[in-house]
């Protein structure tokens, strides 16, 4: 799958799609969440093949997501750590466990979360970063950002915000951009 195609659209969520949008490369996150950092770890846990698990680390550190450090020099090997961007798609990945959770898990959640601060189990939920409130698809208002415009992959969604068929990059408005 050619992941640049993703890259150049105007969507936030396309290219957060094209560098975490596989479930290999999710499942590494997840484990480096759970603190599994080394290679043979990773591998043992994922039961992937070798050449894969190479590739999606090398993935995460070339978009900066992840960087290894060595633990061991003779011979030498790699714990692979999560940078301060890597660790923002915490919630992204919760969100897809706590998802996972409510509508797959048949015989139950496969892990128990608890809040460290409180003791008490949780189910991760997204929440207003202003005023804390939990949200869902039905309480959020869309409107055009300064770095949205209408190109494949938002064309419909670049029309719909801003009332334009054929919107032009070049518009002076902030409202006319998506």
């Amino acid at each position: 799958m050619n992941r640049d195609r993703f890259t150049d659209m105007a969507c936030s969520v396309a290219r957060t799609a094209a560098l975490v949008g596989d479930p290999w490369t999710l499942l590494v996150l997840r484990d480096l969440f759970l603190g599994l950092s080394r290679f043979d770890e990773l591998h043992r846990d994922l039961g992937v093949a070798t050449n894969v698990l190479s590739d999606r680390l090398d993935r995460l550190m070339s978009s900066g997501l992840v960087e290894r450090s060595p633990y061991q020099r003779n011979p030498v090997r790699y714990r692979y750590l999560l940078t301060e961007p890597g660790k923002q798609l915490y919630g992204v990945v919760m969100s897809l466990l706590a998802w996972g959770d409510r509508y797959l898990a048949l015989d139950g959640a496969p892990m128990e979360l608890v809040h460290r601060d409180c003791g008490e189990h949780m189910t991760p939920v997204v929440t207003c970063d202003n005023c804390g409130g939990e949200l869902h698809v039905d309480d959020v208002e869309v409107l055009p950002g300064p770095g949205g415009r209408h190109a494949p992959g938002t064309v419909v969604i670049a029309e719909m915000l801003t009332g334009h068929s054929g919107w032009k990059p070049d518009a002076r408005t902030s409202r006319d951009r998506v």
